[in-house]
């Protein structure tokens, strides 16, 4: 079985890289949330039997610190500061290997030209809602809470 150059995901690699790198710093934190996230990938890989591309990835890192997100909230409601700290170490770790984070305006700026885009193709109501996130989604992915990008959508369509 061949693989493509292009085929390789190099964000995979790297985390790869980084494990290694943690194991031999025996950084046991460090290792155990990225060991997490390489079994996420290979889960993917078994159970779709494909070969993860670099959105693959990056949408598996999201879901994780989303999930993270999650946990903390609950944490703290339950006064267990010292698991949310934990949470938020792992956020911390994972989040190095999204790419850059938009800053409020950028991600204003992309949402008002996936509105004039979207209007000029005739959309309106929540039709519009729907095309403008899909226009919104690939642009953004791994830049932005995307939760958040659509509660902004939202509040721009009422």
């Amino acid at each position: 079985m061949s693989i493509e150059i292009s085929a390789i995901c190099a964000l995979k690699l790297r985390i790869e890289n980084d494990m290694k790198d943690a194991m031999r710093q025996k950084a046991k934190d460090r290792l155990g949330t990225i060991r997490l996230a390489m079994a996420a990938f290979k889960q993917k890989e078994v159970d779709e039997r494909i070969v993860l591309s670099d959105d693959h990835v990056l949408q598996i890192l999201e879901k994780m610190i989303k999930q993270r997100r999650e946990s903390i909230r609950q944490y703290t409601d339950a006064n267990r500061l010292d698991l949310a700290e934990k949470e938020q170490a792992e956020i911390n770790i994972l989040a190095h290997y999204l790419p850059q984070a938009l800053s409020s305006d950028e991600i204003n700026q992309l949402i008002s030209q996936a509105f004039s885009d979207c209007q000029a193709q005739g959309a309106a109501g929540p039709q519009l809602m729907g095309q403008v996130m899909a226009k919104l989604k690939p642009q953004m992915q791994g830049r932005a809470d995307m939760t958040q990008v659509s509660q902004l959508v939202k509040a721009k369509l009422a």
